[in-house]
């Protein structure tokens, strides 16, 4: 899965696992939930620094910060 996502990103890939110690623990310490677990993570220290996180977006919105980011990265 790395060579993959390197060839396909053009950019370095890693495969993580979430360092959670908390309830439930041995089900999320796996590859499949660092994704989910470091964007909830984010969320949480840009609370902790007052940012203001964009809680509801429409369809719009969405596809155009998706098309914004395949803009800038291909």
């Amino acid at each position: 899965m790395v060579e993959l996502g390197e060839e396909i990103f053009h950019m370095p890939v890693r495969l993580a696992t979430p360092k959670y110690t908390g309830s439930l623990a041995d089900v999320v310490q796996n590859p499949r939930f660092s994704t989910a677990y470091g964007l909830l993570h984010e969320a949480q220290s840009q609370r902790k620094r007052g940012q203001k996180i964009q809680e509801k977006q429409g369809i719009k919105d969405v596809f155009s910060s998706m098309k914004d980011w395949f803009s800038k990265n291909f």
